[in-house]
């Protein structure tokens, strides 16, 4: 007789029983799986009620209630008399000045990420390498993906790195896994500072195709240089989804000053 998976259990998009002898409560192992199945795009026909969700995860009704509401809380669900439970669209945010990964912050937030890998090469590219401090002739690994958030595609990255130092990265499968993680695992570089620049800009025809936006919409553009031990080690251009995507700041009185574009490039 087929059973319910438990937890440990390959990834699939049926309900995974929780684990009663893990310390982990009831509710948060329901919550964490529910979060993985609607990531997964398991509930395109419709969110299940209180009593269906008891009945798959073999749990009580207040276990599947303090399970929904962590995910009202986060946002993922949403409950509205007459209509039940829906799912909203996800949304993403990140702390300014941190050297962050869209993978690990994707991730965290408890969403799987993956990449449709577009190219992955060996090129030369002047502006690019004068950006990397290097000379414009010199050879350079590219690193161009779609990347998704669950179903959905969040961005469209473009990193260029001296092949110098990142030729072992051409061997790397990056339809799942972050550009540092591998670039510290197969080439002993972890970038620990660099620059960004962000603004807010009409979609270009073939990016907004790619992440499947209608006509006329923004997106955040995103300028960076990654540096490690003082030395630029990857020059990258990003559109990313301004529906989907957030910075956010802390500030102090006079922590902050305005430089005119035009005079920052």
């Amino acid at each position: 007789m087929e059973t319910t998976p438990r937890v440990g259990s390959e990834s699939l998009a049926g309900p995974v029983l929780p684990d009663r002898s893990s310390p982990l409560p009831l509710w948060a192992q329901v919550s964490a799986d529910i979060r993985r199945r609607v990531a997964e795009g398991a509930f395109e026909e419709g969110f299940p009620g209180e009593i269906a969700l008891t009945e798959q995860y073999e749990v009580s009704r207040h276990t599947v209630r303090e399970a929904l509401r962590v995910l009202r809380d986060e946002g993922l669900l949403r409950s509205e008399r007459g209509r039940g439970t829906t799912i909203e669209d996800g949304s993403y945010s990140q702390n300014l000045g941190t050297l962050y990964s869209l993978f690990r912050t994707i991730e965290d937030q408890g969403v799987h990420q993956r990449s449709e890998v577009r190219r992955l090469a060996t090129t030369i590219n002047p502006s690019v390498a004068a950006n990397l401090q290097i000379g414009a002739g010199e050879d350079l690994v590219v690193l161009e993906r779609v990347r998704y958030a669950g179903q959905e595609p969040l961005a469209v990255d473009t990193a260029w790195l001296p092949k110098s130092i990142a030729a072992p990265l051409l061997d790397v499968d990056f339809t799942s896994g972050g550009l540092y993680d591998a670039l510290a695992n197969n080439c002993n570089i972890r970038p620990d500072a660099g620059h960004e620049q962000v603004a807010a800009q009409t979609a270009p025809s073939h990016i907004a195709e790619l992440l499947q936006l209608p006509g006329h919409v923004a997106v955040l553009y995103i300028e960076r240089t990654a540096m490690a031990k003082d030395v630029p080690v990857e020059w990258r251009e990003t559109y990313i989804r301004g529906d989907r995507f957030s910075f956010e700041a802390e500030w102090r009185p006079g922590s902050s000053s305005i430089t005119p574009i035009n005079e920052s490039r």
